[in-house]
């Protein structure tokens, strides 16, 4: 990924934060801070790319509904973009606020991107350290957000600027204050970019450091990524803006692949969410097109 690219991959992933949190009902994971980082300009021009781009998601669609862009500007992004985020996030920090009360002291979040956590819980500073590890240009980006949104960085967050997904440091790390200490790894929306190998190498180096009990959040696509067309061609289409934008989806496992790389690295599974059971548990009942999407789980994964 080019440095650029990640500061707009972070741009896209807080606008379909902001658009739930102002306009979804009921609320999956409410990212109330994230309309704070975007500017006016910047949510009317990633609407309109996403509604001048409705023939590439859905003809008919585009056809339905060519005198209402609102609600094409609804439908790419309830169908195609938010999902996924939404889910994973609403898990991960799910999962999170509980390890906390499980002693977990540290929390490293791996393409942190735009990232709200240590603003949305206050609380927790003198609880939890958090590291966001990105890209040098996307945490720039961040910075710059903050400042003209008058959010102040508090002392318990940490910004490690490192390329993960070509080379791990740990030192760069351990600078920041990192500790052995129990630790909670959030890796979410990257591992289908890495390579199987670049994906176990990494997760590998993270818990090489960290003590028993530490543990990770993080999603995969299955098997069917590549052969998959999804509702509306939602898979499909995402395989195709991924390799357009070049960055290439790389792997895709099997259950049983997964469960064996974590084993080679001391984790064991603790909760595997396939797309039916994150559907039963974060879209059930709603009347809008908001559902899981298809091929991608959830894991969480616990060091022995």
């Amino acid at each position: 990924m080019k440095q650029n690219e990640s500061s707009l991959t972070s741009l896209v992933s807080a606008f379909g934060r902001a658009y739930h949190s102002k306009y979804d009902t009921p609320k999956i994971f409410d990212d109330f801070i994230a309309n704070n980082l975007i500017s006016e300009e910047e949510f009317s021009a990633i609407s309109k790319n996403m509604i001048d781009g409705i023939q590439f998601f859905n003809k008919d669609v585009g056809q339905r509904f060519k005198d209402n862009t609102e609600e094409i500007l609804k439908w790419i992004t309830q169908v195609q973009l938010s999902p996924t985020p939404l889910a994973r996030s609403a898990y991960c920090e799910k999962v999170l606020l509980n390890e906390v009360k499980l002693g977990v002291k540290q929390y490293v979040i791996l393409g942190a991107g735009l990232d709200t956590f240590s603003f949305r819980y206050p609380e927790l500073k003198n609880r939890l350290q958090i590291f966001e590890i990105d890209h040098p240009a996307t945490q720039e980006l961040k910075k710059k957000k903050l400042e003209e949104a008058k959010l102040n960085i508090p002392n318990h967050l940490h910004f490690v600027s490192m390329d993960f997904t070509s080379k791990f440091s740990h030192q760069d790390l351990v600078d920041e204050g990192f500790d052995n200490k129990k630790t909670f790894f959030s890796f979410l929306g990257v591992s289908y970019y890495l390579t199987k190998e670049e994906n176990a190498d990494l997760i590998n180096h993270l818990f090489a450091n960290v003590p028993s009990g530490s543990s990770i959040v993080f999603d995969y696509a299955d098997e069917k990524l590549f052969e998959e067309k999804g509702m509306s061609n939602r898979v499909e289409n995402m395989v195709k803006m991924a390799s357009a934008s070049g960055e290439p989806m790389k792997s895709c496992f099997t259950y049983n692949e997964i469960e064996n790389m974590l084993e080679k690295s001391g984790l064991l599974i603790y909760e595997h969410l396939t797309p039916t059971t994150i559907n039963g548990l974060f879209f059930k009942n709603r009347t809008d097109y908001l559902s899981a999407f298809e091929t991608i789980h959830l894991i969480h994964a616990v060091k022995k």
